[in-house]
């Protein structure tokens, strides 16, 4: 298991992580610093427990956003896949009475 420090809010903080994850923490360290000096702009300094609270808050707001215009997006999805799935079938169907027709008008000419 990997340690790194991150720096959050301008204070160290020791964490560990599975080896080969560092850098990947480190991008959500800087995120989640970001977060909390948005914060600490917008309502001064809080203390850090509070400070860490309405970035975290701010954090899931975002991801509930993200998962909602997803799960819209895979309903689209969803709904446009069916309307293909329809349209196939009738493309094969129309296909299968064009090819019936024809089989008829060569059986027809051919008499």
């Amino acid at each position: 298991m990997a340690q790194i420090s991150v720096e959050v809010n301008g204070r160290p903080y020791a964490v560990g992580c599975e080896d080969g994850q560092e850098q990947h923490l480190q991008e959500l360290a800087r995120l989640f610093d970001q977060q909390v000096r948005y914060v600490s702009q917008d309502m001064g300094q809080l203390g850090d427990t509070r400070l860490f609270l309405m970035g975290a808050l701010l954090l899931a707001d975002e991801l509930y956003d993200a998962k909602n215009r997803l799960a819209a997006m895979q309903a689209e999805l969803a709904r446009l896949q069916a309307d293909r799935a329809r349209i196939e079938t009738r493309a094969v169907a129309a296909l299968e009475n064009a090819a019936k027709r024809i089989e008829t008008l060569a059986t027809d000419l051919a008499a």
